[in-house]
């Protein structure tokens, strides 16, 4: 499966579907993330601290469940190939930067083979891009 950086943050920072992830996680033995997925991991999490302040020992937590999260994971490098999907992908559907690159990221991962492969996604708008692409959904 691939997993967009919303997946892995819910991972870590418990919320709503939480639960059905780790038993995601849990079920996949080839874990595959966007080389940039770990930093967009860290905004997140310090995002949330700064909002609404997590005690110490919760943060360095949170903390540790992303490094051991992200250490045996599988992942697509920064490459020209991940930079001209990701500009076809802005152009053809309501993207932010960082969800064209992860996207497109998939789609080399898959080898622009989409169906019947897994994206792991909490975000609207690249989930419904990826399935526009031909990736099945999790969670459901």
């Amino acid at each position: 499966m691939f997993w967009d950086s919303s997946a892995l943050t819910a991972l870590c920072l418990p919320e709503a579907r939480s639960i059905q992830l780790v038993a995601l996680v849990a079920a996949d033995r080839d874990v595959t993330i966007w080389w940039g997925s770990p930093v967009e991991c860290l905004s997140a999490v310090y995002r949330r601290h700064r909002a609404s302040p997590l005690p110490t020992p919760q943060l360095t937590g949170v903390l540790e469940r992303l490094r051991r999260l992200i250490e045996d994971v599988n992942g697509i490098a920064p490459t020209e190939e991940v930079r001209r999907r990701a500009a076809r992908l802005l152009a053809t559907h309501a993207l932010r930067a960082a969800d064209a690159l992860q996207l497109a990221a998939a789609l080399v991962w898959c080898e622009d083979q989409p169906a019947d492969e897994v994206l792991v996604s909490l975000d609207d708008r690249l989930r419904d891009a990826a399935l526009r692409e031909g990736f099945l959904i999790e969670p459901a």
